[in-house]
């Protein structure tokens, strides 16, 4: 992996294969590694860039608050130190998903194309603001097994592989206690971004594991009706973790995608 100087920290970055550039933003709380079936076979036909996210990964630890508006400019940061001009298909899940939404806002010309994985617009509702202030709290004080033991019920599909979630599970436990409230304060106050789904003008491929329990597959065949040019993809036999869960397909309907371009 690279190491990159980014607005103030470090950050490691895999940067493999060459062609188009494919973005891929990891979840919380997790790393690149998330992506480890996408970066093999997507590398061999187009320069892949996976960074660990500000706090995550092999990154040193975050204080404070991590918000969804830094890890977008953190990700333009990263394009420009590997002097990516082209611009790029954004490929984020869940939070990688969130940060979509600013990247969006804050640097929409750095786009040709966006796939979300198990995501939404929307904002916390107050009693989901009040979860993450409380899981924060927790793990502060427990570390990161209260959080684990808290999301990895909801995260898979219950015929996937256990050795999968146990991988899942390392990284999670892995994670700086720090850096995982920061990121839980950052989700909490993300802004709204549902009016922002019609105003997608780029091409856009949203997938989602059919059992996915925290960004169900009929509220994101939702999201796909608002986006204008966009293609659904809901994957059987998986829940939240799709790109992990069922590789071979999401593999297929990326390349699908990207093929387009």
């Amino acid at each position: 992996m690279k190491q990159l100087a980014i607005n103030g920290t470090t950050l490691s970055v895999v940067d493999e294969g060459e062609g188009h550039p494919v973005l891929l933003v990891h979840g919380f709380p997790l790393s690149h590694s998330m992506w480890s079936a996408q970066i093999e076979v997507l590398s061999a036909k187009y320069r892949v860039i996976a960074p660990d996210l500000r706090g995550f990964g092999q990154n040193e630890s975050a204080a404070g608050k991590l918000t969804m508006e830094q890890f977008a400019d953190d990700l333009a940061a990263i394009l420009d130190e590997l002097q990516i001009e082209q611009p790029v298909t954004y490929c984020g899940l869940s939070m990688g998903g969130y940060i979509f939404w600013d990247f969006w806002r804050r640097h929409a010309d750095r786009l040709n194309s966006v796939i979300l994985c198990d995501t939404r617009a929307v904002a916390d509702e107050e009693d989901k603001v009040r979860n993450r202030h409380k899981m924060a709290a927790s793990v502060l004080n427990h570390g990161p097994e209260a959080c684990a033991r808290i999301m990895l019920p909801g995260l898979f599909a219950e015929q996937t592989d256990r050795s999968i979630v146990a991988s899942l599970e390392a990284v999670i436990l892995a994670t700086p206690p720090e850096s995982i409230a920061a990121a839980l304060g950052g989700m909490a106050e993300r802004a709204d971004s549902a009016e922002l789904q019609s105003k997608i003008d780029v091409p856009t491929l949203i997938i989602v594991g059919e059992h996915d329990k925290i960004s169900t597959a009929s509220e994101m065949r939702s999201m796909a009706d608002e986006i204008p040019d966009c293609d659904f993809l809901e994957v059987p036999g998986a829940g939240h973790m799709v790109p992990m869960e069922k590789p071979e397909l999401v593999n297929e309907a990326i390349l699908a995608f990207l093929n387009r371009f």
